[in-house]
């Protein structure tokens, strides 16, 4: 049995709410119920579409809290961009579709 971090599960759900609006406000419509869009790359940026259940693991938490530290959550490009490389990014969520 794990133990919860009442912190980390805060900061999760501050994050997923300003993910959310940032959603919201673009009106991305091609992104099925219960995925958001991320967009990831160094140089040039692929877009991916990934549950909202990775919100909960702390490796995707990271990734996040990378975005907000270099773009903030006004992005350019109408949805939440990662700044990593792609074969870091596909390391973090194969390992978070294994969990699922």
């Amino acid at each position: 049995m794990g133990i919860i971090r009442l912190p980390s599960i805060i900061s999760g759900v501050k994050q997923f709410h300003k993910l959310h609006s940032v959603l919201t406000k673009n009106q991305i419509s091609d992104v099925p119920k219960g995925h958001f869009a991320v967009y990831v790359g160094e140089t040039e940026k692929k877009r991916y579409v990934v549950p909202i259940a990775y919100l909960n693991h702390t490796s995707f938490q990271e990734l996040l809290q990378k975005s907000e530290e270099e773009f903030g959550f006004q992005h350019s490009m109408g949805g939440l961009t990662i700044p990593c490389n792609e074969d870091a990014f596909f390391h973090v969520t194969s390992r978070l579709n294994n969990s699922l």
